[in-house]
């Protein structure tokens, strides 16, 4: 029988979302916690891979067992057999053929920056100390995503089979200090979201122009596009399916 999970972590004491040797992850501590409670070896499936110190307020994996589960109880007594940084949210019976990886259909991210100083922000936040952003330059550029196609450009890995993703959503928007940038796609490459957002703030800060950063896209070299912002501000904020695989949530 399968079962997905709904969770949310704060990633900065784990080295990603998947298990790796001699690191912490999400997965492991999710897999040690889940094989201790149901007393037989379980290993879960991710939505996703988010990256070392990156966080999830939403974000879904999947498991298997033999027999059936009670998943009220299981729900509650779970988060005892965690980290209080890792919370799952829900747990429900979805077909067996249900996935979470391949079967979402979007995935959106936020990347957050604090302007100034905020201590109680300093995890989950980049904080610039100095605000000499064009939050409007950003934005035009940021609409440039919606018509490309080619992602290779903000990618780090360099063995995928495609670099094709449909970026349905990227904006920024600002709140008093707090400056957020908004994406969604069908998939994403490893660290296009923090390449993308370091790009963008060297238009905002007039290093290219929005012209500059269209032909960076079009060059589809890593090495044209901007740094790679601090992991902290990064979140995977939602996962959606067909309506047909949550049903039973």
């Amino acid at each position: 029988m399968r079962y997905f999970l709904e969770l949310s972590y704060n990633g900065k004491n784990y080295h990603g979302w998947q298990v790796q040797p001699n690191v912490i992850s999400v997965q492991e501590k999710i897999n040690e916690g889940l094989t201790k409670l149901l007393r037989t070896s379980i290993n879960v499936m991710g939505a996703g891979r988010t990256d070392a110190g990156v966080h999830a307020s939403q974000m879904y994996a999947h498991f298997d067992i033999e027999s059936a589960i009670d998943t009220i109880l299981i729900l509650d007594r779970l988060n005892s057999f965690l980290p209080e940084d890792i919370v799952i949210k829900n747990l429900f019976e979805v077909d067996e053929k249900s996935h979470t990886r391949f079967h979402a259909i979007s995935r959106s991210y936020e990347y957050r920056i604090f302007i100034g100083r905020n201590p109680f922000l300093f995890d989950t936040t980049w904080q610039i100390y100095r605000n000499k952003l064009d939050v409007v330059k950003m934005n035009e550029a940021a609409k440039l995503l919606l018509i490309h196609s080619d992602f290779k450009c903000f990618s780090k890995t360099a063995d995928v089979n495609t670099y094709i993703c449909d970026v349905t959503f990227a904006a920024w928007k600002q709140n008093n200090n707090l400056l957020t940038f908004h994406i969604s796609a069908n998939r994403f490459l490893r660290n296009m979201v923090r390449a993308i957002v370091g790009t963008l703030i060297d238009v905002g800060m007039s290093k290219i122009s929005i012209e500059d950063f269209k032909k960076i896209m079009d060059s589809r070299s890593r090495s044209e596009a901007g740094f790679s912002v601090p992991a902290r501000g990064l979140f995977l904020t939602h996962v959606e399916y067909p309506k047909s695989i949550l049903k039973n949530e």
